[in-house]
């Protein structure tokens, strides 16, 4: 084991879909790479990419996760090397921090010999996260349906329409899912959780099925979207609007600012679909970067090598990174 190097590429998410708030979750085909060994220098090392104001030190996310694992499977591996890139950009509601956990955790798993279930991981990530929709995206692939009452959580993993393609809009601007969570009233009428409740349930009944002729009526919400649509200028003309310019369904993606559409894949609306939302935000001052995403299927995708290979970390990946 002290030779051994696992590298794992982990998927972006979008969380909620619209009324499925703290409940629904998709993986996204925009990666972070980790890369994580036993330090051979005695001391713990990073090798960060792009990743600018990200701790070098033991305080980092990573290596806590990591030794959160080492813990409960009764491995001491106090000093590690960590290696990470990420096409994920950070607080924009594309679930930077679940893919960073996610991937901890995996890799660290993985440089133990797998000790710990998915099941286990899936856990561990929802307390560290604080609800299991980003993580189980990211964990499982594909749609995730999760419910955590504080103590389990628990899901149920959906293969997507194949006829899914996902447009997402990053605004140029960061919001953090604490101000955007503040935003959010501390009670709601029954009216509102009866009417989020429907939605929610034929989404998913929508995905299962294939029934993408659902996606608009089922992707309304009353719970968290009209609360946040404040903080970001030109998200309620795009979810009001969207299907009008060939959106199957429109949404914030998690917390935001990241606004997503879903299309059908032989849809001939999609430059219309793209200029519209990039307009949208234009017209109110706020560029943003387009970019067509497919749901991701596999989770976390993991190489272990059990000794070095002479390539550098970037020459490793630099063949998978797109963006």
């Amino acid at each position: 084991m002290s030779e051994r190097h696992v590298l794992v590429r982990i998927p972006a998410s979008t969380a909620n879909l619209g009324p499925g708030f703290d409940t629904l979750g998709m993986a996204l085909s925009l990666y972070a790479w980790l890369e994580m060994s036993i330090s051979q220098s005695g001391e713990t090392t990073f090798d960060l990419h792009g990743m600018d104001g990200v701790p070098r030190d033991k305080s980092n996310l990573i290596y806590k996760v990591a030794q959160l694992v080492f813990e409960e499977a009764g491995v001491v591996i106090p000093e590690l090397h960590i290696a990470m890139y990420s096409e994920i950009p950070l607080t924009r509601g594309l679930g930077s921090s679940a893919s960073a956990i996610v991937g901890a955790l995996t890799a660290a798993n993985a440089l133990i010999g797998n000790v710990l279930s998915n099941d286990r991981l899936f856990q561990i990530a929802t307390q560290l996260e604080g609800h299991p929709d980003n993580v189980g995206a990211s964990l499982f692939g594909g749609i995730v349906v999760s419910a955590w009452d504080g103590k389990r959580a628990e899901h149920v993993r959906l293969e997507p329409p194949q006829e899914l393609d996902v447009l997402v809009a990053i605004p140029n601007f960061q919001l953090s899912t604490e101000k955007a969570r503040h935003a959010l009233p501390t009670e709601i009428s029954m009216k509102d959780a009866v009417f989020n409740v429907c939605n929610s349930s034929l989404l998913v009944a929508a995905f299962a099925s294939g029934r993408l002729d659902l996606i608009r009526h089922a992707m309304r919400d009353r719970l968290h979207q009209p609360y946040r649509a404040a903080l970001i200028p030109g998200m309620a003309a795009i979810l009001d609007q969207a299907c009008e310019h060939g959106a199957l369904g429109a949404a914030l993606s998690g917390a935001g600012p990241t606004l997503l559409a879903f299309s059908a894949a032989s849809s001939t609306s999609k430059p219309q679909l793209e200029s519209f939302l990039q307009d949208t935000l234009l017209s109110e001052g706020i560029t943003s970067t387009i970019q067509w995403l497919r749901p991701d299927l596999q989770g976390p995708q993991v190489t272990v090598r059990e000794q070095h290979d002479g390539l550098s970390f970037m020459d490793r990946i630099k063949g998978e990174i797109v963006s």
